[in-house]
């Protein structure tokens, strides 16, 4: 969420940086402005009628006479000026209430030094890692890889949930745990994260904290039944779509010590995303799935170190490619192609030889203190007394979506009898297996 007072005193500058993500989102400061006009006036209102009601009391508590016409007359004109200060707080508080729901509707700032566009034929291409793989043969897609070997059951998961859900069985079922331990090991062994076990099902607070709700609200899973214990008694709960929600929310509604940033954390989650409105695209096999694994990587910085803190993290999931030996290359979002909470983006796109294409598999962000202001994630500088508390800043991105991970490694590891090669790096997690045949 943006800063509404930073909002309402530089309009026309914020107007401007959101009109490079789109026209939409810059006359969603419409209401806001129309909402801060209102508020100002009404405090105005409300302070002359303070100073009013002060000037009548005074006036009123000279009055020798209690019994008096004329005091009797006062009292009634501080009672009329008291049900008006009441509706004038009132409409104050309306007013606020309101401007604090639009805002949450409004899209972050974008980066001022990331690509002008308004959609992905305009993103920026950082580099390219790798060479394609050639192959003496018509590359299949992942789909017919893995019925060829055995590894996909679709039909018996439209039997068990339905559409869009995917059964994983024998090396299959062994290649997404071998890859989900594999990127684990990586970042907490290689590159210095801490590895977190969330719960699966969250609640409101949570996905506001993070900016699902309540703009993405029409993609999520909410379960029918509520939690009935305690203080929690008839809290709904969704089940998560990423497991960014989870770690941002880890320090919500709290003040972090001096020199205990950065925190960084990685967190394997089950993911579930409704995706209205993408039927008929990538429904194919495993691109676009309701229910797909990912290993999450999170960042709590300070916002002086949060540029070099993206540029790590990017560099993190791209080592889970490099040791797949999978070819991919970093893009990086213009602004009419970035998330609404993200700064700046870099996609890793993976070379899918199936589909001639590059297909997204990590987004990496940086939100400044957007996600932050929302969960109230704070940090001291130092101890003195007058060191505030001030916003962090949050980033994140996957490491990687583990479905489509396989997708690349069938793709671009497929041999021209039907097996696939395992990458060095997966084998110890397969008992050094070093081909899967059909």
């Amino acid at each position: 969420m943006l800063d509404l007072r930073y909002v309402l005193d530089h309009l026309d500058e914020v107007r401007t940086a959101l009109s490079r993500r789109s026209s939409a989102a810059a006359s969603s400061l419409a209401r806001i402005e129309e909402l801060g006009e209102e508020r100002k006036r009404t405090i105005r209102e409300l302070e002359e009628l303070l100073r009013q009601r002060n000037a009548e009391s005074e006036a009123m508590g000279k009055i020798a006479d209690k019994k008096s016409a004329e005091f009797a007359q006062k009292r009634e004109a501080l009672r009329a000026l008291g049900d008006r200060a009441k509706e004038l707080e009132a409409r104050q508080k309306a007013a606020q209430d309101e401007v604090e729901q639009v805002l949450l509707s409004v899209p972050n700032v974008p980066y001022e030094k990331i690509p002008d566009g308004k959609s992905e034929s305009e993103n920026r291409v950082v580099r390219i890692v790798g060479d394609k793989p050639s192959f003496a043969f018509d590359p299949k897609d992942h789909v017919d890889v893995g019925l060829g070997l055995g590894i996909f059951d679709f039909e018996r998961a439209v039997k068990i949930t339905g559409a869009r859900f995917t059964v994983l069985k024998g090396a299959g079922a062994q290649l997404e745990r071998a890859l989900m331990m594999f990127m684990l090991d990586l970042h907490t062994r290689e590159h210095g994260y801490t590895e977190i076990w969330p719960p699966a099902l969250v609640n409101a607070d949570t996905l506001r904290g993070t900016g699902q709700l309540p703009k993405f609200e029409a993609d999520l899973f909410k379960i029918a039944n509520t939690l009935d214990e305690g203080d929690n008694r008839g809290v709904a709960l969704y089940l998560s779509p990423t497991a960014e929600a989870q770690l941002t929310n880890l320090h919500r509604d709290e003040i972090l010590e001096p020199g205990s940033l950065p925190i960084k954390y990685t967190a394997y989650t089950p993911c579930f995303r409704s995706e209205a409105g993408s039927y008929g695209r990538d429904t194919r096999g495993l691109i676009r799935q309701h229910q797909f694994d990912k290993v999450e990587l999170f960042q709590l910085v300070e916002p002086e170190h949060a540029l070099d803190a993206l540029e790590a993290l990017t560099a993190h999931a791209e080592v889970v490619l490099q040791r797949l030996q999978l070819h991919y290359r970093v893009v990086e979002l213009c602004a009419g192609d970035l998330g609404a909470n993200s700064r700046r983006t870099y996609d890793l796109e993976v070379w899918l030889p199936g589909q001639s294409a590059y297909r997204e598999i990590s987004s990496c962000s940086w939100f400044g203190d957007f996600q932050a202001r929302r969960a109230k994630i704070r940090y001291r500088k130092g101890t003195a007394k007058t060191d505030k508390p001030e916003l962090v800043h949050t980033l994140n991105g996957s490491g990687l979506a583990i479905g489509r991970t396989l997708v690349a490694l069938l793709e671009q590891h497929q041999q021209a009898d039907g097996s696939i090669h395992v990458p060095r790096a997966l084998q110890p997690y397969l008992g050094g297996l070093e081909v899967i045949k059909p």
